[in-house]
């Protein structure tokens, strides 16, 4: 075995997105909390189990960030009428439609009501924002986060929202990896830092929910050793069990499965990897 004693530790975000998808998701990355195998975990807000599954995540033993995830096209957002299919909502970017005249104030509009139902329950600004399927990089929507970030948290004593990156790493970026980054990774990354808005700048744990639990430990722990030394993210979407209607359920396990036993610290050692939450980074 590999003496890494002397290696310097890598820090890396761990961040379970989907909490208040359903009340599954919710207990098992509470539960991943308790135990410090998480640092991050990003909201669906319009979910009808946030003001209620929002307590899952008071009185932790050890603070993790808690994020918004932004919403255009899940089932919730479609129940509050701005909703849009993936693939509605990438042609609809590619052909401006989120940021022109009176459609730019309704992006910001939908935005702004988001951030105020996460204040409304979570009683405080969110550490980080990121995107369900990854919106928050979307032409037109992401003109609309940092002005709306700069204009609630800018002028406040809070630190200001950090802003995930949907980058993976060079020489991680398989094809869904790639299409996702086209849809607005670096542009996202020249706003926020025209604005000043800090951001997590690669993200790990993108692939296609296929499977067994061995696939997925390779792929942790292909993440693991590729992770930058600082500014990564990981994300997972664990639950304890899954109702059947979810698309994903069985991998949601799986992850929960793996993420809860006893591989995954060993596989943090062996990488060197330390889970920190985001106010670790230079900000």
């Amino acid at each position: 075995m590999m003496d890494t004693s002397s290696v310097p530790f890598k820090h890396v975000i761990v961040c379970a997105d989907d909490f208040a998808a359903h009340s599954a998701a919710s207990r098992g990355i509470a539960a991943l909390a308790r135990t410090g195998r998480i640092s991050a975990t990003s909201v669906m807000v319009l979910s009808p189990g946030w003001p209620q599954d929002v307590a899952l995540l008071r009185d932790l033993p050890q603070a993790i960030d808690v994020g918004l995830h932004l919403d255009w096209t899940s089932e919730f957002a479609f129940a509050y009428g701005h909703g849009l299919t993936l693939g509605g909502a990438m042609v609809k970017a590619a052909l401006g439609g989120f940021g022109r005249a009176s459609a730019g104030e309704r992006t910001r509009a939908v935005i702004e009501r988001q951030l105020d139902a996460f204040e409304a329950h979570w009683k405080e600004p969110p550490d980080f924002v990121d995107g369900h399927q990854h919106v928050q990089q979307f032409a037109g929507i992401r003109e609309a986060l940092v002005q709306a970030l700069v204009k609630r948290y800018g002028a406040s004593s809070v630190p200001m929202p950090y802003v995930r990156i949907s980058r993976a790493p060079d020489g991680n970026a398989d094809v869904k990896a790639r299409v996702i980054a086209a849809m607005g990774a670096s542009a996202l990354e020249r706003l926020a830092a025209e604005a000043g808005v800090p951001i997590a700048s690669a993200l790990l744990g993108i692939y296609d929910f296929a499977g067994d639990q061995n696939r997925y430990r390779a792929l942790m722990e292909g993440w693991l050793q590729q992770a930058a030394p600082a500014r990564s993210i990981i994300m997972c979407h664990p639950a304890q069990d899954a109702p059947l209607h979810d698309a994903i359920g069985t991998a949601r396990q799986r992850e929960f499965a793996y993420l809860s036993g006893a591989q995954f610290p060993a596989a943090l050692e062996r990488a060197s990897v330390r889970i920190v939450r985001g106010n670790s980074f230079d900000r």
